[in-house]
């Protein structure tokens, strides 16, 4: 499976963006894409996920009603609105593959198969 994530830039603080992951591959091996983030200096952190099949959605407290994930069509691509951003949003953001089936969605990185590369976002105060 792999993985690519776009969308990141910079934005002013109250902005918005929109991030991609286009998948590729083995897609159909996996149950859940899910997005993390990392500021510098910190641990990677979970965000947002999304079960491919039910469309159930997952968030952290500090993007919930904010952030919106979605999926498209035939497992290839997922996708992050990010609304009403602030400063402390600024991170690398990651989008990850599970490939299990599980009763409840994982928030831990460890659990994530395949990852994308990152995408840069940059929240100016």
């Amino acid at each position: 499976v792999q993985l690519q994530a776009s969308g990141g830039g910079l934005v002013q603080a109250g902005g918005s963006l929109r991030l991609s992951c286009a998948a590729s591959g083995r897609t159909f091996s996996t149950y859940t894409m899910g997005w993390f983030r990392q500021a510098a200096g910190n641990e990677r952190e979970f965000v947002a996920a999304i079960n491919w099949s039910t469309g159930n959605t997952y968030y952290a407290n500090s993007v919930k009603g904010r952030f919106t994930v979605s999926r498209g069509n035939a497992k290839s691509a997922v996708f992050l609105q990010m609304n009403s951003l602030k400063p402390e949003d600024t991170a690398v953001y990651y989008c990850a593959a599970d490939h299990l089936s599980r009763i409840v969605t994982t928030m831990a990185v460890a659990d994530y198969d395949y990852w994308g590369q990152g995408t840069l976002v940059t929240v100016s105060s």
